[in-house]
């Protein structure tokens, strides 16, 4: 029997069971899906005219809309955060002590202020007439400190030859660093970094409480604003924004998942030319 490095192998009456606990876990949790569908229907919220609502010129373009401030929220966060957790991951590497407490200190300051605070503190201190700004600065700080983190790890992993070689060559620690590590510590860390910049993307739903017009903000205002069979479409609403972000993360995974693979496929290293055979060397084209 084969064993894996973190556990035993089943044998066949834990394959039994393991497939009994599956089909009884999900008639479960197909037999709730199937109460709450049911319990909606009865409500009238599952009626046709609420999602008829969606075929309203006025209601479509301000989703658009807000799909749009969504994206660009998320580009500029997107952006500062990596920024940010580039400068950070540097500084905290640094030889100087006083450098590396500050981007320490910074880190866990950051990373254990909920973001929503941050969020709000830069609104209501800084810039209350630009909530844009409000909301990227802070999706910023709080994942550039998260990116920060990942960057470091990735540094650190880097095989300590790399950086002695370079040394070796004559190179600065900024031309190692820029030149050798920080490369490298991205190409590993690629999927954990794709993985915070999803969560930076649905951390954009935050921005309702500054009131930033995104995409759950247009939501609640278009399910608050309209009236359907004496009832709000809150379920219908929810329902296609949550389809929206859905599709806009599988679009990012689905980027990262590529770049990754282009990143594997890419050649490394030097690829030696063939040698010339030398004229009246043994083995070589010219005949004794």
């Amino acid at each position: 029997m084969s064993a894996s490095v973190l556990y035993d192998a089943p044998g066949p009456k834990a394959k039994i069971r393991n497939r009994i606990y599956t089909v009884v876990g999900s008639a479960a949790i197909l037999g709730l899906l199937g109460v709450a569908i049911v319990r909606l229907a009865d409500k009238g919220h599952l009626a046709p005219e609420m999602w008829d609502i969606f075929n309203y010129a006025g209601i479509r373009q301000n989703i658009a809309e807000a799909l749009v401030a969504t994206l660009k929220a998320f580009g500029l966060a997107a952006v500062g955060s990596l920024i940010l957790g580039v400068i950070l991951a540097v500084a905290r590497l640094s030889d100087h002590k006083a450098i590396s407490w500050l981007a320490t200190g910074f880190i866990e300051l950051f990373r254990s202020i909920p973001l929503l605070i941050t969020i709000y503190a830069v609104w209501a201190g800084f810039l209350s007439d630009v909530p844009l700004w409000a909301l990227a600065i802070g999706l910023s700080i709080y994942n550039g400190c998260v990116q920060a983190e990942v960057l470091r790890a990735g540094i650190n992993s880097v095989p300590r030859g790399q950086s002695e070689a370079a040394y070796a060559l004559g190179m600065s620690k900024t031309q190692v660093m820029v030149s050798v590590l920080i490369p490298q510590a991205v190409r590993a860390m690629l999927p954990t970094i794709i993985s915070q910049l999803v969560v930076t993307l649905k951390d954009t739903s935050l921005g309702f409480m500054i009131l930033y017009p995104e995409l759950l903000n247009t939501a609640r205002l278009i399910a608050s604003n309209t009236l359907v069979n004496g009832m709000y479409p809150y379920v219908s609403t929810i329902v296609v924004i949550g389809l929206l972000y859905i599709a806009l993360c599988l679009l990012l995974s689905a980027l990262a998942t590529w770049i990754e693979k282009r990143g594997r496929r890419a050649k490394t290293g030097i690829t030696p030319t063939k040698e010339e055979p030398v004229p009246g060397a043994i083995g070589g084209g010219a005949n004794l």
